[in-house]
């Protein structure tokens, strides 16, 4: 999915590439289904809330119900949730292999979460353009555990966009002609600076936010340049979707000026947003990423629940 989050800081909006908020018969159908936990949708392309649930004291059958409900809504919020590191990496878990960030240290005593912080005075985000998480490595995250700790009264939207429907709503010539075509991404903010596809890199971004800087490290011998298909089957769902994100330089074997036009439709027409909701302190959201795109925020920690999949 790709996410987007805005240079404030703590809240999440949701956001659909529908060009109406209701929600669809196919979406409220699952809602009785669930006996353990309380669905409710809350978007017209993506997006519900879960309610009756612990995540700190979670069993087997309503991790089941919740894993059902992710997977049906693409991005799961839980309010008001307390959980400790270690909770929030045991929920992590559930989902598969923890993946680490190539190029951000995560908590000295809990690697597998990165801590954001968003100092005040800071103009920039982390996360702050359309992205799909870890795109550039050749297993991306399957999924991103978002837990908001301190929040902003207002502003510091988090966006998401729905990539099955942007895929669905594509006409079929575009569908034929995107057939078996490659993307090439890349997580070096160095290379993305000098093409001019992102605004700087993570050594000059944080500066003044020194507990961020910090953070920064070399990804050493880690593959951070990788091919994917720009359409790909998700694996439990089985629906089609569009793969893109900021880190997509170009179209693998395509001259870059073939495949500029091309990406800057996709990108584009993804991105239609219709922003509901908000984070609050003790929030935790699970953004599925094979299917949305987003773009996000910064000043949580964040854990990546992989198994590492995508379509």
């Amino acid at each position: 999915m790709i996410e987007k989050m805005s240079a404030e800081n703590q809240a999440a909006s949701l956001t659909g590439w529908l060009p109406s908020c209701s929600i669809p018969d196919e979406r409220r159908k699952t809602v009785a289904s669930y006996r353990r936990i309380e669905v409710k949708p809350i978007a017209g392309a993506l997006g519900a809330q879960i309610a009756n649930v612990d995540l700190g004291k979670l069993d087997d059958e309503t991790f089941r119900e919740i894993e059902a409900a992710w997977l049906e809504h693409l991005v799961v919020f839980f309010r008001n949730q307390t959980v400790t590191p270690e909770q929030q990496i045991a929920f992590a878990k559930r989902f598969g292999e923890v993946h680490y960030h190539p190029f951000m240290k995560g908590m000295d005593e809990h690697p597998e979460i990165l801590e954001i912080i968003k100092e005040e005075g800071d103009t920039r985000a982390f996360g702050e353009v359309w992205h799909t998480d870890q795109m550039f490595n050749p297993k991306p995250a399957k999924a991103t555990i978002l837990y908001a700790k301190e929040t902003p009264d207002a502003g510091g939207d988090t966006l998401f966009a729905n990539m099955y429907l942007a895929y669905d709503a594509l006409s079929d010539p575009m569908k034929e002609m995107l057939k078996g075509i490659k993307t090439w991404n890349v997580g070096d903010r160095k290379k993305l600076s000098r093409n001019d596809e992102i605004g700087s890199t993570r050594d000059g971004r944080y500066a003044g936010n020194d507990k961020m800087a910090a953070k920064v490290r070399d990804p050493g011998d880690l593959q951070t340049e990788s091919a994917h298909p720009l359409v790909r089957t998700h694996p439990e769902t089985g629906r089609k979707v569009l793969y893109i994100s900021n880190h997509t330089q170009t179209l693998d074997g395509f001259k870059r000026a073939e495949a500029r036009p091309i990406l800057d439709f996709l990108m584009t027409h993804a991105v239609q947003p219709i922003p509901l909701g908000g984070w609050f302190a003790g929030d935790l959201g699970q953004p599925l990423h094979p299917a949305p795109r987003t773009q996000r925020l910064s000043g949580q920690a964040s854990a990546y629940a992989s198994d590492h999949h995508r379509g």
